[in-house]
Parts: C-alpha cells; sequence; structure tokens
C-alpha cells in the first residue's frame, strides 16, 4: 500500500517539471541551460526541477512565469506546487484510529461556507446517523486491523454535522441512487438513515439531488469528492485522500459537480426515490 501514494507523489513532481519545459519551451527557451542563464541558475538546477527530482520554489516558479512571459499562470503553479507536498494523506495514518481522522476535518468545516458533496455509493458523513456511520467504521477498522475507536470517531462526525444547521451556510449535495441503496447496517439502520435523510432533505440550506439509475448520462459516475467553498477538493480513494487546490483542478470539479447536477433529480423526485428504498427493506 505505502507505495502507491509514494509513487503517485512522485509523478505529480514529474508532472509539474514537465509543465515547466514546456512552459519554457513555449517561451523560446530550447534548452535548460539557456533559460537557466537567463535565471541565473546552474544548468544543474533547472534539469532537477524539470525532471522532478527538486521541488520548485515559489521564487524559481515565478522565473518561469515571467521569464518565460506567462505571468497569469503564476498562481496556477505556485498551487500545484504548494499542494504536491500535502496532497496524498495515506491511510496509513489511520494508525492510531478514526477519531484523529475525523476531527482533523474540524476547522475545515468550521470555515467553510458552501460545501458541494458528490458521493456514488454511501451517504456522505454529514447526513449519517449514529448507527449507519458506526457500521462503515467498524468495517474500516476490519480492514485496516487500526485500533477500535469506533464510538469516539462517531462521537466526532456527529459533532460535526452542527453546521448543517448553519442557516448561513450551503449545502449542495449529490449522490447516486446507489447509494441509498447500498446497505451499511440491517434493514432498521437503512431504514433510520434514510428517514433521517428524508429530513434533512427539507432544510432550506440544503440542495440535495439524487442521480437516478435509469438516467441518460453525459456524466460518468466519479469517485466521491468535497468541494469546499472554492478553495480545495477533497477526493477519497482506496489508499489514500488526494486534497486539490490549484485553481483549473478546482474549476474542473466544480465543472464535474454542474454536470452531474444536471442529470439528477430534486425536491418531490428525490424524495420519491428515497422513500422507494425505504420500501423496499426487508
Amino acid at each position: 500500500m505505502e507505495s502507491a501514494p509514494s509513487s503517485a507523489l512522485q509523478e505529480a513532481r514529474v508532472a509539474l517539471g514537465g509543465r515547466l519545459r514546456e512552459i519554457r519551451r513555449a517561451g523560446g527557451f530550447k534548452t535548460a541551460r539557456a533559460f537557466a542563464t537567463r535565471a541565473g541558475w546552474s544548468e544543474s538546477k533547472a534539469s532537477r526541477i524539470e525532471n522532478g527530482i527538486t521541488q520548485p520554489s515559489e521564487n524559481d516558479l515565478r522565473q518561469y512565469a515571467d521569464l518565460c512571459q506567462v505571468p497569469d499562470m503564476y498562481s496556477d503553479l505556485a498551487a500545484t506546487a504548494h499542494n504536491i507536498d500535502e496532497m496524498y494523506v495515506e491511510w496509513r495514518l489511520h494508525r492510531d484510529g478514526l477519531r484523529p481522522v475525523q476531527e482533523s476535518h474540524v476547522p475545515l468545516y468550521d470555515r467553510t461556507r458552501h460545501f458541494r458533496i458528490y458521493e456514488p455509493g454511501v451517504i456522505p458523513g454529514l447526513l449519517q446517523t449514529p448507527a449507519y456511520a458506526r457500521s462503515i467504521m467498524s468495517r474500516i477498522i476490519g480492514f485496516w486491523g487500526i485500533p477500535d475507536d469506533t464510538e469516539d470517531a462517531v462521537a466526532v462526525r456527529m459533532s460535526r454535522q452542527q453546521v448543517l444547521r448553519d442557516a448561513h451556510r450551503r449545502f449542495g449535495i449529490l449522490m447516486e441512487e446507489t447509494a441509498l441503496r447500498s446497505r451499511f447496517g440491517d434493514a432498521e439502520v437503512m431504514a433510520t438513515q434514510l428517514g433521517h435523510f428524508l429530513a434533512v432533505s427539507v432544510l432550506q440550506q440544503v440542495s440535495l439531488g439524487i442521480v437516478p439509475m435509469t438516467a441518460d448520462r453525459t456524466m460518468w459516475p466519479l469517485e466521491g469528492f468535497w468541494i469546499y467553498d472554492d478553495n480545495q477538493v477533497v477526493i477519497e480513494l482506496a489508499t489514500a485522500q488526494v486534497t486539490v487546490k490549484q485553481p483549473s483542478e478546482i474549476a474542473t470539479y466544480t465543472r464535474m459537480f454542474s454536470e452531474l447536477t444536471q442529470i439528477a433529480v430534486f425536491g418531490k423526485s428525490a424524495r420519491a426515490l428515497i422513500t422507494e428504498a425505504v420500501n423496499v427493506l426487508e
């Protein structure tokens, strides 16, 4: 498991170096030596940066943007570089249990005013009941073989949900219909969870959309992602949590969210799908 995120991290560094190489060439510097001379660097420094060996500083990125006459690209380059070292948080950080992971998100929740959430297969944590959350977390703990702090972790998750009651925040929540029918816990747990979901769906600050299984898809199902204001996107993969902060990638996820919104149903139609999922429970 440890090799996958670390190799992906290196790939991200190499990708940034490749992007800088393209900018350098488009800016009229055919060789790294020519650019290094103009920047007052050693040739080896430019080579290390463009091959992903050395992480460029903000000043280095400014040199690329200014000397290659693309100053507007600096902010995106800087966000990309800043994000690389923190973008992959391996799940081995769960070794101390799930409570620290839940607590680490509290400051982000506190400062976010606009949540946009897409989940393909589970009810989002902001909308989970204790029993549903307990079922999921206990399975995660069993899978990873980490200390069992389920009750503490559930308590933190429940306390984070108080932001949902803040009428000054906005919550755009999209789910695939599959999430309504995927069972975490027995029929009673699921019935209570879906009932809670119905209750939350009528809150004024919540916009709840469900992509029906019968939808004529113009956007494919994606991994779950959360957009926090316009500042960052968090994506949970099997082995890592990925945090995206570069403006161009945030814009891509915002566009994906918009596309999914177009094929989702809302209001009475969404509540009808939830009710249908409750009715088929046995």
